[in-house]
């Protein structure tokens, strides 16, 4: 028998004063319920998909989905890229560019769509929504693998990653270089500016949810907000980045009452230990957790 046809894909661009903002489309089906990913700090939209078609991305196309896949501003194919423009920061991704693909999404499709972030990814999507509750209109779910914004573990992992590479290191290079090139160093799969840098270390170091440009008060509105169906999938083996009792920790700081939480471990029935990156990315997941994602999604 034949292989079936791998999804299609292409670029597609939303422009916004001089940035063009990259959502890659992959789709077999257009009339297919529309879904948004959204990578998380020094990644980009990789995380979720290759050219090949590999990744959950990829497999939510080829169950019927409608999948864009974002590279925020200065990250992967959206231009011009940090390196050449590192005058903005995460709040411009709350205020911006996260209405702005949510709207275009809306826009397309004339369907809510569901939500899927990774890491501080799933930070940035509840700050938007918090900040902005029309938006939750056009949201039909959220799904967060390894979410966190405090990081309160203490482990050795969280000494290396958090403390002194994100922490010390990080600012230390972005104050010499002007941005981080986490992609030179060999710390990320993509760079960072400084200022949003430093806001996400602001935010890591258990400071209030409160934006630290203009102050406005995420934790205070999180709790008005009619948050929409939401699952938190935490790896086992991630120790640092997106350890389970930080999620558990932000879920509480939401106030989400429509939400649940997942484990991802062999002790609860999975193929293997996951850890932050793997989770989406070991060829296991297809057949592991990703069918339990579709039907899910599907429920919503």
């Amino acid at each position: 028998m034949a292989d079936s046809p791998l999804p299609s894909q292409e670029s597609l661009f939303i422009t916004d004063k001089h940035h063009q903002l990259h959502l890659r489309h992959i789709h077999q089906n257009d009339n297919g319920a529309p879904v948004l990913m959204i990578h998380g700090a020094i990644e980009n939209g990789k995380i979720f998909y290759t050219e090949s078609g590999k990744g959950l991305g990829c497999y939510l196309a080829e169950q019927g989905f409608d999948v864009f896949v974002a590279d925020m501003r200065g990250r992967g194919k959206s231009t011009p890229p940090i390196r050449d423009d590192q005058a903005h920061d995460q709040t411009d991704q709350i205020t911006r560019d996260i209405p702005l693909m949510i709207e275009f999404i809306w826009q397309r499709t004339g369907q809510p769509v569901h939500i899927i972030c990774h890491s501080w990814g799933g930070i940035l999507v509840a700050s938007a929504l918090a900040r902005f509750p029309k938006l939750v209109e056009k949201v039909r779910s959220q799904v967060c693998f390894g979410s966190k914004r405090s990081v309160y573990a203490r482990n050795p992992e969280k000494l290396i990653k958090v403390d002194l590479i994100w922490k010390w290191l990080s600012p230390l290079i972005a104050r010499h270089k002007g941005y981080l090139p986490a992609r030179q160093y060999k710390i990320g799969s993509d760079d960072e500016t400084r200022e949003s840098l430093r806001q996400s270390v602001h935010w890591v170091k258990h400071t209030p949810w409160r934006d630290t440009r203009d102050s406005f008060d995420y934790a205070a509105a999180a709790q008005s907000t009619t948050w929409p169906p939401t699952w938190h999938i935490a790896a086992v083996a991630d120790h640092a980045l997106g350890h389970p009792e930080d999620i558990r920790r932000f879920i509480r700081e939401t106030g989400n009452t429509d939400s649940f939480f997942t484990l991802l471990s062999k002790a609860n029935g999975n193929a293997l230990d996951y850890d932050h990156i793997n989770m989406l990315t070991h060829p296991a997941a297809r057949e592991d957790h990703f069918p339990d994602l579709v039907a899910w999604l599907k429920k919503r």
